[in-house]
């Protein structure tokens, strides 16, 4: 019988982990429902041609990337693109706004010049305490946007302000953010679903 080397004991640490945080999203049925209503708001937004916006910071920003890619280009179904927006892209925006007036505005600034009302802006920190999110969240609350935090088991600063906190049951960022890019298909699959579904899967 072979035995398990460091390297591989360590493998199935992680993947344990992984699976016992997951496990821990279907336990509560708060976030299930969170996860459902957030949904219905970005197919609302969605089908009035308005605009859900993603924004983090390191690989919060390559999940935001992500998630916007999904909505603009396709998730599984082949159908018209929808307006899936990272305000994480512009280099010559985030630097301008960052030095002109402060890193903790590169959001904010952003949504002010892009945002309407209606439109979903979804704010990703494992911690809640990011201060560009928190600024851009205040931002969204004065134009009538709807907030959404993916977040870190407290939810952080970021869990008052949000108008729906989905707040991973984990500590450890790694695991925090695997939950988040997993509930962030789910969100595309539901919205591509309930909007194209029946016009045939690629």
């Amino acid at each position: 019988m072979k035995v398990a080397t460091r390297v591989e004991r360590l493998v199935a640490e992680r993947i344990e982990e992984s699976v016992a945080v997951h496990r821990a999203l279907l336990a509560s049925d708060t976030l299930l429902a969170q996860v459902a209503e957030v949904a219905a708001v970005m197919g609302e937004t969605l089908r009035r041609n308005g605009t859900v916006f993603f924004f983090g910071n390191g690989g919060s920003a390559a999940d935001a990337q992500h998630l916007a890619a999904e909505l603009a280009g396709k998730y599984l179904l082949d159908r018209p693109g929808m307006a899936g927006v990272a305000l994480t892209t512009n280099t010559s925006c985030l630097t301008a706004i960052g030095n002109d007036f402060g890193y903790d505005l590169v959001f904010a600034r952003q949504l002010e010049a892009l945002g309407s009302a209606g439109d979903v802006a979804i704010g990703i920190s494992t911690s809640g305490n990011s201060a560009n999110i928190l600024r851009a969240f205040g931002t969204a609350r004065t134009m009538r946007i709807t907030t959404a935090g993916f977040t870190g088991a407290t939810g952080g600063k970021m869990r008052p302000l949000a108008d729906y906190c989905l707040c991973i049951p984990s500590e450890q960022t790694a695991r925090i953010q695997e939950a988040h890019i997993l509930l962030g298909h789910v969100l595309c699959e539901i919205v591509e679903d309930e909007m194209f579904g029946g016009r045939g899967a690629s």
